[in-house]
């Protein structure tokens, strides 16, 4: 479940030859302003995705039963390397805001500070994890603007573990493409089988029944 917590949209479409840019600098730093002076009840969380700021509560059993099978493996699979497992950290790129489910960063996260010291710079991020939730906006939200925002970022590694797509999937996105805002490789398998992450510092982890498994 998603609440649009506050929207504000430019009175010109940003790709238009007549926008100056100047409405996209000005939506975002509105929308940021917005942003750190929100106060949240407890078990909700607040993002910067595109052109809102959007809400959304903390996950259902199952979605944390997954997540935590996934940072318990990755865990392991990170422990003599230099990059660790994050949770509940907030991952900005230029005024946007997303709170992955899991992400791989340093294991000293000073080295990749935001400018505020709110959370971390997404340039310094190998990899994001996200648990599809349930409902439309919810999914719509992962699958496909969180996966822009994730590219613009130039994140090299996007992995969706999504129960909602047939019998459940797993998709990994690599080689993002800021510019358009895409992922150029993406290779989706279904629950059952073994999606193998091919590059980065948990490459060659794989995410398969044990973390899928009802």
């Amino acid at each position: 479940m998603t609440a649009l917590a506050y929207e504000v949209r430019p009175a010109v479409d940003e790709g238009s030859p007549s926008a100056s840019g100047h409405e996209a600098v000005a939506l975002d730093e509105v929308l940021w302003q917005a942003w750190k002076a929100m106060e949240l009840p407890e078990g909700y969380r607040a993002e910067i995705i595109e052109e809102s700021i959007e809400v959304s509560p903390t996950g259902r059993r199952r979605h944390g039963v997954i997540i935590n099978r996934l940072r318990d493996a990755l865990v392991a699979h990170l422990a003599d390397g230099d990059h660790a497992a994050y949770q509940d950290i907030n991952v900005i790129h230029r005024r946007k805001v997303c709170i992955p489910d899991l992400f791989i960063a340093p294991r000293d996260l000073d080295e990749i500070p935001d400018e505020e010291d709110l959370g971390v710079e997404a340039s310094g991020v190998a990899a994001v994890f996200e648990v599809v939730s349930p409902g439309q906006e919810a999914r719509a939200r992962d699958r496909k603007r969180k996966r822009r925002a994730y590219a613009r970022a130039g994140i090299p590694l996007y992995v969706m573990i999504d129960d909602f797509d047939g019998d459940g999937t797993v998709t990994v996105l690599t080689a993002p493409n800021p510019d358009k805002a895409v992922y150029a490789d993406e290779h989706r398998v279904p629950y059952g089988s073994d999606a193998v992450i091919p590059d980065g510092p948990a490459k060659g982890f794989v995410i398969g029944e044990a973390i899928t498994k009802a």
